[in-house]
């Protein structure tokens, strides 16, 4: 997808608070923890890249991503640390990952006997971490038999670099702890059934780490942390309180490309969704939801200026329209998503407001959005 760098339309991103946010995690960790980047999904629609090489700086040991091809991308840019996929890649492709020395997941038994042949015939040897499903029910081990079964093939085979084993939480960010302990208990169950010797044992997600969990986790996956953004998103929910300050990196900011007054009985948008009572004056900003602000956002208020804003009308593809209190010169600078956690249109009350929670709002902001980095 193109950037619109020829459009008044942009993806702030505070590099500064990036390295802040990391910088605070690490004073945080456990003596002798270290603290994995976690970049998947372009760094949550931050950049994985730049994202990458800020947290680098601030003493991050090594990254996580989902797929194969974003740890290629932090290969192509020049970064050496560890990198470990956490989603499952294609045994076929495990050579590639084994050349870049990209760490893959294990999900099963099948997995590892299917990407055996091609590692030795090709002379290979790839880096593993045995994923465990502890409660999630998405990939990993869960069985006894089948998770001794495949450290026995790891050990008659050495293609494979047991690298580590880890979890991930379905609750870690909720109250309730119930469910939470019932993974620990099953995690700590597969580990005493561990004949092979991971270098790295592993637990740990932001939150868990910034509610003080206090797991026993030599690694820190640190995700929405970096971007300052609390793990306990749930829509219209108050928020725990992080053991760590976190300042948000993101913003999103326009202009108004056209200003109109219309008149009684005249519509705005798809659907005629707004109908004007009298005179009101409708300003045009240039991002719809082929940017990643979705319909839903009808309604919610934008800062134009010195005023927050309405927006009426259904949000388009590419533009939406703004009721505003005055006529306001085209050039106004709006500002959709603040990196204020307390204006009204900060990211967390943008997706309480639309029913969902920051993770997606940020993963949603597409490439046709540039990326402007403030060092």
């Amino acid at each position: 997808m193109v950037p619109g760098i020829h459009r008044a339309a942009r993806v702030n991103v505070n590099l500064q608070a990036i390295k802040q946010n990391v910088t605070n995690e690490m004073h945080h960790l456990a003596r002798g923890q270290l603290l994995f980047a976690v970049v998947k999904a372009n760094g949550y629609g931050h950049g994985a890249v730049p994202v990458a090489k800020t947290a680098l700086a601030a003493g991050a040991s090594g990254f996580c991503v989902a797929l194969l091809d974003e740890g290629i991308e932090l290969r192509a840019a020049d970064i050496v640390a560890p990198i470990l996929v956490l989603g499952v890649v294609p045994a076929a492709a495990a050579p590639i990952a084994a050349v870049d020395g990209i760490s893959l997941t294990v999900p099963n038994l099948a997995w590892l006997r299917a990407a055996a042949p091609a590692l030795s015939q090709q002379q290979l040897r790839l880096k593993i971490h045995l994923g465990i499903d502890s409660g999630m029910g998405r990939i990993g081990f869960s069985e006894d038999r089948e998770f001794i079964a495949a450290q026995d093939f790891i050990l008659a085979h050495d293609c494979f670099e047991v690298e580590g084993m880890f979890t991930h939480f379905a609750s870690a960010d909720s109250r309730d702890h119930r469910y939470f302990d019932l993974q620990v208990k099953k995690f700590k169950h597969m580990r005493q059934l561990l004949k092979v010797t991971p270098r790295w044992i592993h637990c740990d997600n932001t939150a868990a780490s910034v509610f003080d969990k206090a797991l026993p986790s030599d690694l820190v996956r640190f995700g929405i942390g970096i971007y300052g953004l609390n793990p306990s998103a749930s829509p219209k929910s108050a928020e725990i309180p992080s053991s760590i300050p976190l300042k948000p990196a993101l913003s999103l900011v326009s202009e108004l490309t056209m200003v109109k007054t219309i008149h009684a009985g005249d519509g705005v948008g798809y659907g005629v969704t707004h109908v004007a009572s009298h005179d009101e004056v409708i300003g045009t900003v240039p991002i719809g939801y082929a940017d990643g602000w979705i319909r839903k956002f009808q309604g919610f208020q934008v800062k134009v200026g010195d005023f927050y804003c309405p927006i009426v009308g259904r949000v388009c593809m590419d533009q939406f329209m703004v009721q505003l209190p005055v006529v306001l010169p085209v050039g106004t600078p709006v500002e959709l998503i603040s990196d204020d956690p307390t204006a009204p249109n900060s990211l967390k009350h943008a997706a309480d407001y639309v029913g969902t929670i920051h993770y997606e709002l940020a993963c949603l902001l597409s490439d046709r959005l540039p990326r402007v980095y403030q060092h």
